[in-house]
């Protein structure tokens, strides 16, 4: 082999080199803190999603659910007018749209009661909940301790002695399913959660089958009940379930890769008990106007495709059901996912999905790539917003869920929802300590005057940011770069091609001499 074709074949072995494993230009790359300048796409979108835009969007959403009996839950009318003017918009704008319609199972209550002497509370099952049998089970009322995280660890169960007995504790500081499963190993035969915000506790979920039966009452009802701490009580949960059908609603744009697809979601419906403008259409909206804006044939490297998904709140059904009606080529043509669930809560903190488990609680990482999504958003809020942000964990209780699971990373932002917010973080976001990121969490008034307009500003910026910037590449995340990139590493193989040959004809000319 020639010293030419050696040098040749090593150029070409470079660029190839550099294209699989070398960061892209900052112009072409995720966001970093002294790369904020990002792709001109990120920086012309950001500027086009304004909040007034946003705003619009949970105005329409607010008049839907006043129009439908204050509601946008899936099943309902006001889920679908909801889906209608989600459609509307993007087909406005220019964008291929689909509603794939997915069939689940309802909750339908049968009896729903926590009974002390001869006084009946309604104590509503959580979905997920195992049933008890006709009649109910019946044990002593044992209180949990109440604190901002009462139940979430089991030594909040010492000192009294569970076995069989009915568990009464106060909503907050970690899941449902955390709380019912510390009950259970304590000895429970029932748990009973209490509301930590007026009005009932409706159309929330354990988010995994149960292990012992859960229900839920309203704040004045477990207050109440404190003091029967000690009395027999009978808890009786009973339903049965019943079909339903209902859509998501599926945007993709008309240019970039389609086997390289930037896919960013929110949940389109809200609880039965009121219009969920917070929850979630705080995300429903930024994402729309992000869409809206992009439009529906930008000049991107990777298509984006955009989604609102039906029946969240049931037990993120549309989601789920949508990831699982792909292939396994299908699911590989999905570069990553970007999440946004509540992202405007009235006493507001500032999470990003903990990629890379930093933070060391909960579930652990996502899949590869997840940690690079964390950081771009953190970059974002951190440089051009000025925002400490904290990491949150991938608990499930999003439809990011089905996504990590399938191995497709993910990522995005949540402003908190009914965990009390602690002293520390009122010095870094402002609001006010021990009291819910959303007081409104998941009852009636959540509604347009209860959201957190410079949150769901800069939260949008941040969702419109990253998206653009994953339009143009993904590199960090998966390897895959932009063209821009490719024709930059081509370009520098060719240049070194060049001098190579130069400098072997002058060599040639040197030994000939």
């Amino acid at each position: 082999m020639s010293a030419r074709t050696r040098m040749r074949r090593a150029a070409i072995a470079a660029a190839s080199a550099s294209l699989a494993f070398a960061a892209a230009p900052a112009v072409d790359a995720a966001p970093a803190a002294t790369a904020l300048d990002g792709p001109a796409l990120a920086q012309k979108l950001t500027k086009s999603v304004t909040v007034d835009g946003v705003n619009r969007h949970l105005i329409a959403l607010q008049r839907i659910a006043d129009r439908n009996a204050g509601t946008r839950a899936a099943g309902t009318p006001g889920y679908e007018a909801s889906v209608e003017y989600v459609v509307g918009k993007l087909r406005g704008a220019g964008f291929d749209v689909t509603t794939p319609e997915f069939t689940y199972q309802v909750q339908v209550t049968d009896a729903a009661t926590a009974k002390v002497g001869t006084t009946t509370y309604e104590n509503i099952p959580l979905n997920f909940s195992p049933q008890t049998p006709v009649g109910g089970v019946t044990g002593p009322l044992r209180v949990v301790p109440e604190d901002g995280s009462t139940g979430c660890e089991a030594t909040d169960f010492a000192g009294q002695d569970f076995t069989g007995a009915v568990a009464l504790i106060r909503r907050g500081g970690c899941t449902f399913d955390l709380k019912h499963r510390n009950a259970a190993a304590a000895g429970a035969v029932a748990v009973i959660i209490s509301n930590n915000v007026d009005g009932k506790l409706s159309g929330v979920t354990l988010g995994s089958p149960g292990v012992v039966p859960t229900g839920g009452v309203s704040k004045a009802d477990g207050t109440a009940l404190v003091a029967s701490a000690g009395q027999p009580v009978t808890v009786d949960l009973r339903y049965h379930s019943e079909d339903r059908v209902s859509r998501n609603v599926i945007a993709q744009t008309k240019t970039g890769r389609t086997d390289n697809v930037v896919f960013a979601g929110a949940h389109l419906d809200s609880v039965q008990a009121g219009p969920g403008i917070n929850d979630n259409g705080s995300g429903s909206a930024g994402l729309l106007e992000t869409a809206l804006k992009l439009g529906g044939s930008p000049k991107v490297r990777n298509a984006v495709r955009f989604g609102w998904w039906g029946a969240e709140e049931l037990g993120l059904l549309g989601s789920t059901a949508y990831v699982k009606s792909l292939t396994f080529e299908q699911q590989l043509d999905i570069a990553l996912y970007l999440n946004f669930d509540m992202i405007a809560s009235p006493n507001a903190g500032y999470f990003v999905y903990d990629g890379d488990n930093s933070d060391g609680v909960g579930e652990g990482p996502g899949p590869y790539g997840s940690a690079q999504i964390e950081k771009a958003f953190v970059d974002y809020l951190t440089v051009e917003k000025q925002v400490q942000v904290e990491g949150t964990d991938f608990t499930g209780r999003s439809d990011y869920g089905e996504f990590i699971r399938q191995g497709i990373p993910a990522g995005g932002l949540f402003t908190g929802a009914e965990v009390l917010k602690t002293e520390a973080q009122v010095a870094k976001w402002g609001g006010k300590a021990g009291v819910a990121y959303d007081p409104n969490y998941h009852q009636a008034g959540d509604t347009l005057g209860n959201i957190d307009r410079v949150a769901l500003d800069r939260n949008a910026d941040a969702l419109a940011w990253v998206t653009a910037v994953y339009a143009i590449s993904t590199e960090d995340v998966n390897g895959v770069p932009s063209r821009a990139t490719r024709a930059t590493v081509r370009a520098e193989a060719a240049r070194t091609l060049s001098l190579d040959d130069h400098h072997e004809e002058h060599h040639t000319h040197d030994a000939t001499e």
